[in-house]
């Protein structure tokens, strides 16, 4: 599945569109925090990390190809900057009505058989995803110690071949964090797919 060309994809993606991320949160904006259950059966919320220098929030699910392709990034990154004081959370919103591979005993197994080393959390009733203003699978937002958002897009500009990666936007964010600057760009693309939800009527 992690082999298989995005391309088709991708354009599909962008036929569907994004909502725009005026309906969320912008660089400079106080996230909201949340609790959230996640595949271990504990809840979760940034809140539970009093010495996190920053948090790397992760809207990803089961089945989008752009999503699988990023897991082992995904992993990665929290092996990475967990030690550093960055927290991964990895949040999945898709409702299981309308994607049924993204259920809690699915997100369960998944975890499992790839190793996540990160809360795999589940967004139920679709509540903390509009608040971000995410739209795709995966779309990151970077956070500092007070949840200010500092970072919002793309881990990187290259979904499909990691090794072909020439800009770590999530990285050179957080390296910037580091030193106390302002990331640039502070907004990249998301590339990926929707996040699946009941339309409402």
């Amino acid at each position: 599945m992690k082999a298989i060309p995005l391309i088709l994809v991708a354009f599909s993606s962008f036929l569907i569109g994004e909502t725009a991320l005026s309906e969320g949160y912008e660089p400079g904006d106080k996230a909201t925090d949340f609790k959230l259950k996640s595949v271990d059966g504990k809840n979760y919320s940034m809140s539970d990390y009093k010495d996190a220098k920053g948090f790397i929030v992760v809207f990803t699910c089961n089945t989008c190809p752009f999503a699988v392709k990023y897991e082992d990034r995904v992993n990665a990154l929290a092996k990475k900057y967990k030690p550093k004081g960055y927290i991964l959370l990895a949040i999945n919103s898709n409702d299981p009505a309308v994607q049924p591979d993204d259920t809690y005993d699915k997100m369960q197994k998944k975890a499992k058989d790839e190793g996540f080393v990160f809360p795999y959390l589940v967004d139920e009733g679709g509540k903390v995803y509009p608040q971000f203003g995410a739209t795709k699978t995966p779309h990151v937002f970077l956070l500092d110690k007070n949840q200010i958002v500092r970072y919002i897009g793309a881990i990187d500009d290259n979904a499909d071949d990691a090794s072909a990666v020439k800009e770590k936007y999530l990285e050179n964010a957080i390296a910037a964090l580091e030193k106390g600057a302002t990331p640039s760009p502070e907004i990249t693309k998301a590339i990926g797919c929707t996040i699946k939800v009941k339309k409402k009527a």
